[in-house]
């Protein structure tokens, strides 16, 4: 079996493409080399874990030298494998934001939120959700730092896109690890999608934290979905730019009719005037216009937007 692709970044630091759904460039984590060992940022969902363990392999890293394995946020993308990857990696710590370690420790509310939403393609597309080992799960706050060589991690909260958003600051590499607070830009294309779904999005929360980013002067933002951006700051600030057309276009389509599917299409259609657009909706694969519609909805009422809400 071929292994996944591994690309440097410098300064030893590396990003493993997880193959989701067979297909290269949509899920990303990375490993950051720390001063005994290594640092896993993402672990991807569980079908993904096969791809995981051979990427970490591929990159000359062995099980036993990840110490800590950091998540962004309990989505199933990007932390839906952690449960079961801890077996594989039998010295790593387990880190996430303090309110989404109770859901990882216990997933059943997890899971069953994920099963309304995706039904039937539930299973196939993040595979069995196992309980973390309490134990080893740790809550992060945001403040903390974790030494690395060649610099430190700065632990960012990160709310917006969820209540429990984490990024992660490299100072050595001058890059942030934003999840899905950056939205989603896949690779060779210079097209921006929102990654606004439900159930806690909080658009002035995520602008706060765009800024707050923003702040830190990133030379590169690193997007699970997927890869290195080049330009950093002005990236962010493109991403809120493009958040808020799709927020406006989104709350035109709500007032008219406040159905989800509706909006969804309004998305579709400003998305395909988007000059960057390749023609292509890959993006869609991790980033669908249902669940933005869903999100950008459910805030809208959540914040008396719409006629009697």
């Amino acid at each position: 079996m071929v292994p996944p692709r591994v690309v440097d970044l410098g300064l030893d630091r590396r990003l493993v493409d997880l193959d989701f759904r067979d297909t290269e460039g949509l899920v990303a984590a990375y490993l950051l080399p720390e001063p005994e060992g290594w640092a896993l940022v993402e672990t991807g969902p569980t079908s993904c874990r096969s791809a995981l363990l051979r990427g970490i392999a591929a990159a000359g890293v062995a099980p036993e030298e990840v110490r800590d394995v950091l998540v962004t946020h309990i989505h199933l993308d990007h932390a839906g494998g952690l449960g079961a990857v801890a077996e594989d990696l039998p010295r790593a710590q387990l880190h996430a934001h303090e309110l989404g370690v109770p859901h990882l420790a216990d997933p059943t509310r997890l899971v069953a939120s994920a099963r309304r939403a995706w039904g039937a393609a539930m299973d196939r597309l993040w595979g069995p959700v196992v309980p973390v080992p309490a134990g080893r799960l740790h809550a992060l706050h945001g403040g903390e730092t974790i030494p690395l060589r060649g610099g430190s991690l700065e632990v960012l909260a990160t709310p917006g896109h969820a209540r429990h958003h984490l990024a992660f600051y490299d100072r050595g590499l001058r890059a942030v690890f934003a999840g899905d607070g950056a939205g989603v830009r896949l690779e060779r294309s210079d097209h921006v999608r929102p990654a606004v779904p439900p159930p806690d999005l909080d658009l002035a929360q995520l602008f706060d934290s765009l800024e707050r980013m923003r702040r830190l002067d990133p030379r590169s933002v690193m997007l699970s979905h997927f890869g290195p951006t080049p330009d950093g700051a002005v990236d962010l600030d493109r991403y809120r730019a493009v958040v808020e057309r799709w927020r406006d276009v989104a709350l035109v389509a709500a007032r008219e009719r406040p159905e989800a599917g509706y909006i969804a299409g309004r998305l579709q259609e400003l998305d395909a005037r988007d000059p960057s657009s390749d023609g292509g909706d890959r993006a869609s694969l991790v980033s669908g216009y249902d669940l933005a519609a869903q999100g950008l909805l459910r805030y809208f009422r959540n914040h008396g937007d719409l006629p009697g809400g």
